[in-house]
């Protein structure tokens, strides 16, 4: 038996509040995380986000049992073909997607088994404009597998998490970053098992903005974790997206992370695995502006012309349109992105 439509119906409403009223990410994560628990419970949680087009994670928030695994948890989530996110549609279990062999998880096989773990349900937050994140939860031992009532209820809140996810990483192109120096080129150099073994000084100051550890301990280079853990997936044919992830660093300032092997002799699956960080491109940013923002493929093609100099008398030239077409285009970018005008636009959207 399920639960009732109307208790899905409230489940979602309330979830779809918190959207509506926090604007930053993060803590919009961690309110859903408790409202998701008076439905469904949980043991330990990670929450990523993902880049929307590459769908290679970004900015994880996580309780897991062992902090020092995480290179390898990270490793092995990259390399399981069951309920990977950029496969599911919506929300699955691990005891269901294997029939209650829970062995053929790799996952599960080399990491979760240790921790006592008996089930996982598995979200993915997907619209037309991209995917903007996964969510797995845990239940260890002492705790059943998950329902089909738990199931339901999950379900219910997919569409409303996922709208405020987008929009919540909208929110942040309203501001303009400021011009920065943080120390020179960022680059990490992580072994095959993502063990970190060098890096530039500039690194930490970037990864104690990304993800303060909130006492001395350094900073946890999870971004890079992700990006070099799917170079090893596209090499393993588990997934075919690039890897690179843009990254909201914080006040309006994205980052690209992207990861590739270190040309030295041997195998290459001894070579070592170098992660750069960089500023996102003006193009790039507007990419990414454009999907959060839920603009038609015809509106991104209008933007990337506004930020080649276009006026409207050579927008309706150039695309076949009215100059009175191309106006309403502008007004529905303008109402989609919050902005009155075009300067404002091009200035959110490319970071200048």
């Amino acid at each position: 038996m399920t639960p009732g439509s109307a208790s899905l119906r409230r489940a979602a409403d309330r979830v779809a509040t918190l959207c509506h009223r926090i604007d930053e990410e993060r803590q919009l994560r961690i309110a859903l995380l408790e409202e998701i628990r008076h439905g469904v419970a949980f043991n330990f949680y990670a929450w990523v986000l993902t880049d929307p087009e590459s769908e290679v994670g970004s900015s994880p928030l996580a309780v897991v049992p062992a902090l020092d695994d995480l290179p390898r948890l990270i490793r092995a989530k990259y390399l399981t073909t069951v309920n990977r996110w950029t496969a599911l549609k919506r929300v699955a279990t691990l005891v269901g997607a294997t029939s209650g062999d829970r062995q053929a998880s790799l996952m599960w096989r080399e990491l979760l088994s240790s921790y006592g773990v008996t089930d996982v349900a598995s979200l993915v937050f997907r619209d037309d404009h991209g995917c903007w994140g996964f969510l797995d939860l845990w239940r260890t031992a002492g705790a059943p597998p998950f329902s089909a009532d738990d199931v339901a209820q999950l379900e219910a809140l997919v569409d409303p998490i996922t709208r405020g996810l987008r929009r919540a990483l909208g929110k942040t192109f309203d501001h303009i970053p400021a011009p920065e120096d943080r120390g020179g080129p960022v680059v990490m150099i992580l072994s095959p098992r993502l063990d970190v073994t060098a890096q530039t000084g500039a690194v930490e100051n970037y990864l104690r903005t990304l993800l303060p550890p909130g006492d001395s301990r350094r900073p946890v280079p999870a971004g890079a974790y992700q990006v070099a853990a799917q170079l090893l997936a596209v090499e393993e044919g588990v997934d075919a997206h690039p890897p690179s992830s843009r990254v909201h660093l914080g006040d309006g300032v994205w980052m690209t992370f992207r990861a590739a092997r270190v040309d030295t002799p041997g195998s290459k699956a001894e070579q070592d695995i170098a992660v750069t960080i960089e500023l996102c491109s003006p193009a790039a940013r507007r990419g990414l502006y454009g999907r959060c923002h839920g603009l038609s493929p015809r509106e991104v093609e209008l933007v990337e012309r506004l930020a080649q100099g276009a006026d409207t008398r050579t927008l309706a030239r150039d695309l076949y349109l009215s100059e009175h077409t191309v106006q309403d285009h502008l007004k529905s970018i303008f109402a989609k992105t919050n902005t009155r005008n075009r300067r404002t636009l091009l200035s959110r959207a490319a970071g200048q």
